[in-house]
């Protein structure tokens, strides 16, 4: 492929994946304006901590979306359709296994949740209802997750923006309708999410067989069940799962160190990590596209598209940094004050914005190696890298706050994605040196022969 040709190629695997994005910190902010009308903050304060335990418990599975994606794009590089099947068919049956489980340990996951958050008598009840209407909906919201990877797998950007925004637009309307029009109040958010979550799960099944005629192949149980393949899936799955799990304890350290600062401190970051989680969302369009290309690549044996995915993906995602940068710098305080209308909040927030203009430079390249090593399933370099990252973290953020107070939290946290970025760009040339010999190397495949 020429530069331009691939430039182009890139571009048309990360747009829809942007796109999609946007859809979710959109269908946040509809849930909260919905709810924010009912008569009572009791109502707003149970679907926040209803979201948050649904939130806890999906980022933990979200291996079901990058383990598949990295599996599924190698099968496509080596134009294995027959196996392109057999890691669609096991990442829906294991959602759907661990969809159901999480359906029969409801309670337990209440108990627990109660007991970490403590929230009021009031909004308690209310929170239990939305949890246990939200739940039903966990196979269909984790085979959605599986569909999404094994179509960024191969390389079915459309597909996935497609099922995506249906889920997202059906949510949204069925959530003015449900608790502004009906008057369901809380429990109609949850049944808003959980028939949606439904409706495009077998949207998504509808687009897997329109593509799975293209691509062609076979069914075969006896590749579906072979051992090494599905041993291979679960050790991708364990440390990506592990990895998640750091990411979020990291998140957790962040915000416990937050709060003990004071309620200010407390809302500012919180406010400041949105500039953060809507980078994330942006550039990580350019990190699901080096997901799908480098999978290909390593599938293929080819070092030569391997280097040009790398290479390119990694150069439009530090210049949209670079752009992002800019753009925090220029309208950073009018972005605050669009978002919070304290103005101690806002000040607190004004002092700590430099940060959040020089994070996007920052946090880029773990973004970028997440995708890459996801891509080539290089799953154990990549937990490690993270297990690295996440214990100097923890470890630095009660001193650095002593001396240096909420500055202090941003330099660790800042110290953290560098730290990402830098352990696996260390381990990135010596593991590049395996592909193009016949099998990814590292080791975290667990497939003796390689391959995908």
């Amino acid at each position: 492929m020429t530069q331009a040709s691939f430039n182009r190629r890139v571009w048309a695997l990360a747009v829809p994946i942007i796109a999609t994005n946007v859809t979710v910190p959109l269908l946040g902010l509809v849930d909260t304006a919905v709810v924010g009308r009912l008569p009572g903050a009791e109502y707003m304060g149970a679907v926040a901590i209803g979201a948050v335990i649904m939130n806890v418990i999906y980022s933990s599975l979200n291996f079901l979306r990058m383990g598949t994606t990295g599996l599924t794009a190698q099968s496509y590089g080596a134009g294995d359709a027959d196996q392109m099947r057999s890691w669609l068919a096991r990442a829906c049956l294991l959602s759907t296994v661990l969809g159901l489980g999480l359906v029969a340990l409801q309670l337990p996951i209440l108990g627990v949740s109660y007991w970490l958050m403590g929230p009021s008598d009031a909004v308690w009840p209310l929170t239990e209802s939305y949890f246990q209407i939200r739940i039903w909906g966990a196979p269909a919201a984790l085979l959605n997750f599986a569909l999404l990877g094994w179509f960024f797998g191969v390389q079915n950007m459309r597909a996935a923006l497609i099922a995506q925004v249906f889920l997202n637009g059906l949510n949204i309307v069925l959530d003015v309708w449900f608790v502004l029009g009906l008057g369901w109040g809380v429990d109609g958010v949850a049944w808003a999410t959980i028939i949606s979550e439904y409706s495009a799960g077998a949207l998504g099944l509808w687009l897997a067989v329109r593509q799975l005629a293209k691509l062609g192949g076979r069914w075969r149980w006896e590749r579906i069940r072979n051992t090494s393949r599905i041993r291979r899936m679960l050790s991708v799955n364990r440390d990506i799962f592990i990895r998640s799990m750091c990411l979020q304890a990291a998140f957790v350290v962040f915000t416990s160190a937050g709060t003990r600062m004071g309620d200010e401190v407390l809302a500012a970051n919180a406010l400041l990590l949105q500039f953060s989680m809507f980078t994330a969302y942006a550039l990580d369009g350019f990190a699901n596209a080096a997901e799908a290309m480098v999978g290909q690549a390593v599938g293929a044996h080819d070092r030569t598209l391997f280097r040009q995915a790398v290479k390119i993906t990694t150069g439009w995602g530090v210049l949209f940094a670079l752009l992002f940068m800019m753009t925090y710098w220029l309208f950073g305080n009018a972005v605050i004050d669009a978002l919070s209308t304290v103005t101690t909040v806002r000040e607190t927030a004004y002092a700590y914005l430099p940060w959040m203009i020089v994070m996007p430079l920052i946090a880029v390249w773990s973004f970028q190696f997440d995708g890459i090593f996801i891509g080539a399933t290089w799953t154990r370099e990549m937990r490690n890298s993270m297990a690295i990252s996440f214990a100097i973290f923890a470890v630095a953020v009660p001193f650095v706050t002593d001396t240096w107070g909420n500055h202090g939290l941003w330099a660790a946290f800042a110290l953290f994605m560098a730290l990402r970025g830098v352990t696996m760009g260390l381990m990135l040339p010596r593991l590049a040196r395996g592909v193009g010999l016949g099998a990814p190397p590292g080791g975290s495949d667990g497939d003796p022969r390689g391959g995908p």
